[in-house]
């Protein structure tokens, strides 16, 4: 659909790129922004969970739906609307924090809202950003789009922080909301990729999907790995790296410093793979993912901060070689027609557990240790790594010279 001679040259792309990080300077800036606006009027912790679980539980519900949709429907219109709402959703939450009528109902609406905005927005955008680039550049595309999106969570997630201060937490919400307003309209200056499709009923496409990604072996096993790899080094670590820091170090300033050489970690692994072109995809993506071991390891050997900023610097260097890698797998074995598809399941899979993995951690700590339980996080992912690698499958995809439709081992 798009032959570009260059990147650059790639207007759909280009626009995309622009579109993820105009967005994610606002959505890294908006929780800050949620959990203050709530706080500044009395409200709880438990507000604030509650709150944040609306926005997770829809898009979560929903991912394989919003896959269904995006394969039906262009994907420059899915992307639209589902900014649109988003839009919608932030400039009410904002509305009613400048009216100072904050009414936990309502939030909790807005919230899942957006959400439900994310389950079918998600889908589409990886659709598209699969669709647009070509074979010969994928590697070098996925790379640039991680790091500035990196780039864009690390700037949001700080200025958020210095706006509230300084102008409250409606202003940031608002600025969220202009935020989609200008990713729908670069949305709109996009070429439409095609018309509506007609297609099988909802469930016989759902059933469809289902059925491409359980056909592939290497698929489900890398999202089987994920799901406890995103369990335990994003959702346990969370939880646990906060307390050990409260305990060990200097509490909220050294795990702030902490969080951010992880981020740093991931713009530089970004920078990485702008350049690198592993020829055994999976082999060096699955692999890299054993580095999310290591702040965990470094907690529990209650090492110096600064070597736990360095293992966190490694692990964001893991997921970025992992997140390109997998990027140009997809882009090379998945049939562009049921991508999104498989991209909600994918997703579904990757993420189900990470809820859990924070809301498990606490307990475990508690009844283990803290230590204990930072040597059992950090051990299950190393062979859970392991594991994946003995899959034959993971060997034998390969990085090819040429586009493929639906060539992968099974």
């Amino acid at each position: 659909m798009y032959p570009p001679t260059s990147l650059w040259q790639n207007r759909t792309y280009k626009l995309q790129l622009s579109i993820a990080v105009i967005s994610a300077l606002g959505s890294s800036a908006a929780p800050v922004a949620m959990a203050f606006a709530i706080l500044d009027t009395g409200g709880s912790g438990t507000a604030v969970g509650l709150v944040t679980a609306a926005g997770t539980v829809p898009a979560v519900l929903f991912f394989a739906i919003g896959g269904v949709v995006a394969d039906r429907l262009p994907r420059q219109h899915v992307i639209v609307g589902a900014n649109l709402v988003s839009a919608l959703a932030q400039a009410l939450f904002a509305l009613v924090v400048f009216t100072d009528s904050v009414r936990l109902w309502e939030l909790v609406v807005f919230a899942a809202a957006n959400g439900l905005a994310i389950a079918f927005r998600m889908p589409a955008t990886e659709g598209l950003l699969m669709r647009s680039v070509d074979h010969a550049h994928a590697s070098k595309a996925f790379a640039i789009f991680r790091t500035g999106l990196n780039g864009a969570q690390v700037a949001g997630a700080a200025l958020g922080g210095v706006l509230v201060s300084a102008f409250g937490p409606g202003w940031v919400l608002a600025l969220d909301a202009a935020t989609f307003l200008a990713a729908s309209g670069f949305g709109v200056l996009m070429p439409v990729e095609g018309h509506l499709r007609n297609r099988a009923g909802m469930l016989a496409e759902l059933r469809e999907g289902w059925t491409e990604f359980v056909g592939r072996r290497w698929l489900w096993t890398v999202v089987a790995q994920f799901a406890i790899v995103n369990a335990l080094g994003v959702g346990a670590f969370g939880v646990l790296g906060a307390v050990a820091a409260d305990r060990n170090l200097h509490g909220a300033r050294d795990w702030g410093l902490i969080l951010s050489f992880d981020a740093i970690g991931m713009i530089l692994g970004g920078l990485l793979m702008i350049r690198l072109r592993p020829r055994r995809l999976l082999v060096s993506g699955v692999s890299a993912a054993a580095l999310l071991a290591l702040p965990l390891a470094a907690f529990a050997a209650n090492t110096p901060l600064p070597a736990i900023c360095a293992a966190a610097t490694l692990a964001g260097v893991g997921v970025e070689i992992f997140s390109v890698n997998w990027m140009t797998t997809l882009r090379q074995e998945i049939p562009h027609d049921k991508f999104s598809r498989i991209a909600a399941y994918e997703a579904l899979g990757s993420f189900g557990l990470t809820p859990l993995g924070a809301a498990s951690a606490g307990p475990a700590a508690d009844h283990l240790g803290l230590t204990p339980t930072l040597w059992l996080a950090a051990a299950t992912i190393l062979a859970t790594t392991t594991l994946t690698l003995t899959t034959p499958t993971i060997h034998k995809l390969h990085r090819t010279p040429t586009p493929t439709k639906d060539h992968a081992p099974r």
